[in-house]
């Protein structure tokens, strides 16, 4: 989604880096060329292929971000496998896969057509509360340990000394789990 809130999505069969790659050609295609393009994208090894890991280097208008460990809900992306989630996969029943495939697609095309831009209006300060609360209520408990990572967030990513979220500079904020 850029600032229209315009979706563009791709449905493969497998998730590897040439699919990767072609949906980042399809997005060169789409998005307006005066705009930077920044992807943000999880850990997954699809995402930092070294074909993939090249691309920026080519097109210089992307910046590739990857969120924390336990920080997906930062990528905007995750908003709209929910609504896939919630509006197609758990309400249907699919014949096939193709089937399946076709109410995505109807979904997308719905969203597309009263497209607009999403605006994130938690302030970081409000999701650290959030966590600071999620933190006091699980302490002592066995998922503490999953929380700790958050501490995290917003460190330098290792070989690129670029931040990998955006709520950087409130680390120390954090709690102790």
């Amino acid at each position: 989604m850029y600032r229209t809130g315009r979706i563009l999505a791709r449905c493969h069969h497998r998730h590897r880096h040439q699919e990767y790659l072609d949906f980042l050609k399809i997005i060169e295609a789409n998005v307006p060329s005066y705009l930077n393009i920044h992807p943000v994208v999880d850990n997954y090894a699809t995402h930092k292929h070294p074909n993939v890991k090249n691309w920026p280097a080519a097109h210089f208008r992307y910046q590739i971000h990857y969120t924390s460990t336990y920080a997906s809900w930062l990528n905007q992306v995750e908003i709209l496998f929910n609504l896939i989630t919630q509006r197609v996969i758990r309400r249907g029943t699919y014949k096939n896969v193709k089937d399946l495939l076709s109410k995505i697609d109807q979904l997308v095309k719905g969203q597309n057509s009263n497209t607009r831009p999403f605006v994130w209006t938690a302030t970081a300060d409000s999701i650290l509360e959030k966590i600071k609360r999620l933190c006091q209520l699980i302490s002592g408990t066995q998922h503490e340990a999953l929380m700790y990572p958050l501490v995290s967030v917003g460190a330098p990513a290792e070989k690129t000394g670029r931040p990998s979220c955006v709520i950087k500079g409130h680390a120390s904020q954090f709690p102790r789990c």
